[in-house]
């Protein structure tokens, strides 16, 4: 090989298996090789490739940034780099090998291990027990990050911040319990700080090699982005990883589909679903297997894609006159209802905040409760009689959530009409959550975007058992909020005397007309 490269001013590579057949003959440049793109191993992300990578650097040079970037993205066995000096003889040998243990050194700290170079013809390196032992290492990781762990599925969190720590670690936390909600247990974090997005990857290559490093020590074979994801970084991440990767909406969208109960709460889904995907299905993207029944997965050409398309087109334009049914019986039911002048009290707030709770202990009502973001996803309403022997109607709704995504939005406006015929909307916010005032905010935004800022308010600060008493007082007093624990009906009185005067003082202004 030495000669060869000596004589031909190129790299020479081999592949090379592990009962020592060659697989693959490379020709590079003098400065390095193109791998061809490798058959998918059966076993995905899980194990290594069972190649090992033998190559010529003909300056003598080390082992390369490029060829650690191979040892990675291709879970090579091994590469090995052979020194070709000035009379075109082998000399020195390089070796580098992912490390799957515990990174407790400055040789380990990248995932991997550089060896000494040697000579050539007195490396000692037993290859096949090298490689035993690191098989045997991975599946040690594999099995103490997943003997705790009781998910259906696992994934790697990827964070992309160019913010403040404290929003990073906000960030982290939010997708960590959507995760949770989707039956997926987070088993490692990668937080990748930026200054601009890469257009192809959205991360950097450097990054992305620490985040493979991560799942094959791992053993999971799920990215999960913060951030929305354009098809075509969808395409080259799955391309590039071999691993299934969705982003924030996709992962909402999950969810919603696991808790829609309802005929219309089916079809909302379906709609963003498919709106969602129709731009994607042309990307080979195996994370869309979750979602709608693997539309696009099956990479079809361009005739099939056309007919996908208009197959979706079809299907939305049907979903959207069964919406359409629906919310013309919806309408007629608030008509009726507004015929027995029923004052309808609407409770908001982001997700997780305690508004079905709330509505439990206002209406002594068994509405579902979860401590899992969306555990309502349908509008929920019960009747509540108040003290002073008059009745009202409140309805429970899903939760916000910051940068909701427009296919959610748009999808779920029949829903969020019942917000349009409330007399009073209680904003729910769980105060003992350190980002209560982001929440709110984003409450707020989505408000405006339905265009129901405007109407009457009143804001409860949820959850004060879980602070000191001092705090949670000092904090109502400054936003003007009563405090309360839904699951403590004694702190209620308050927030139900507020609502029985705002009701009456309503009631008395539609009898006298005012």
């Amino acid at each position: 090989m030495a000669r060869w490269s000596f004589e031909t001013g190129r790299q020479i590579g081999l592949l090379i298996s592990r009962d020592g057949s060659i697989e693959m003959v490379i020709v590079g440049d003098a400065k390095s090789l193109y791998i061809p793109e490798l058959p998918k191993s059966r076993e995905g992300r899980k194990r290594l490739r069972g190649l090992r990578l033998v190559h010529t650097h003909l300056k003598g040079e080390p082992i390369s940034q490029d060829d650690l970037m191979d040892l990675a993205f291709l879970r090579l066995d091994c590469v090995a780099a052979v020194g070709v000096d000035r009379h075109g003889g082998a000399e020195r040998l390089f070796v580098a090998y992912i490390f799957p243990g515990e990174v407790n050194s400055e040789e380990s700290s990248k995932g991997w291990i550089v060896l000494p170079p040697t000579h050539y013809s007195s490396s000692d390196i037993n290859f096949l027990e090298l490689v035993k032992s690191l098989e045997e290492e991975l599946e040690r990781h594999r099995s103490s990050s997943l003997s705790s762990i009781r998910s259906e599925d696992q994934a790697i969190l990827v964070v992309v911040s160019d913010g403040a720590s404290a929003d990073v670690k906000e960030t982290i936390e939010e997708m960590k319990e959507l995760a949770r909600a989707s039956s997926i247990a987070v088993v490692d974090t990668v937080v990748q700080r930026v200054k601009e997005i890469n257009p192809k990857y959205f991360i950097g290559k450097g990054k992305l090699t620490e985040i493979m490093l991560a799942a094959l020590r791992h053993g999971v074979d799920l990215l999960i982005f913060d951030r929305e994801l354009n098809p075509s970084q969808v395409r080259a991440l799955t391309d590039a990883t071999e691993l299934r990767v969705i982003d924030r909406t996709q992962l909402i969208l999950d969810i919603f589909a696991r808790r829609a109960q309802s005929r219309e709460g089916k079809i909302q889904v379906e709609m963003a679903q498919l709106r969602y995907l129709m731009p994607r299905l042309n990307v080979k993207d195996d994370a869309l297997s979750r979602l709608a029944g693997g539309i696009g997965t099956r990479g079809p050409g361009e005739t099939k894609l056309e007919i996908d398309k208009r197959r979706i087109k079809k299907r939305l334009d049907h979903l959207e006159q069964e919406l359409s049914e629906i919310r013309k019986s919806r309408a007629e039911r608030r008509r009726k209802r507004k015929e027995f002048d029923f004052p309808v009290i609407s409770l908001i707030g982001y997700t997780n905040a305690g508004k079905s709770t709330l509505l439990n202990a206002l209406t002594k009502s068994d509405a579902v409760v979860m401590d899992q973001f969306f555990a309502t996803l349908d509008p929920l309403s019960r009747r509540l009689r108040f003290p002073r022997d008059f009745e009202v109607i409140v309805t429970d709704t899903v939760g916000f959530i910051s940068n909701l995504p427009d296919e959610l939005l748009d999808a779920f406006a029949a829903t969020l009409e019942e917000l349009n015929d409330a007399d009073i909307l209680v904003h729910v916010v769980d105060v003992s959550n350190p980002r209560f005032e982001a929440h709110m905010a984003s409450v707020e935004e989505i408000l405006k975007k339905l265009q129901i800022d405007k109407k009457p308010r009143l804001l409860v600060f949820n959850k004060i058992d879980k602070l000191p008493s001092h705090k949670a007082i000092m904090l109502s007093e400054r936003y003007g909020a009563i405090p309360i624990s839904a699951i403590e009906r004694s702190t209620l009185y308050p927030l139900i005397g507020a609502l029985e005067n705002y009701v009456e003082e309503l009631l008395v202004r539609q009898e006298t007309g005012t």
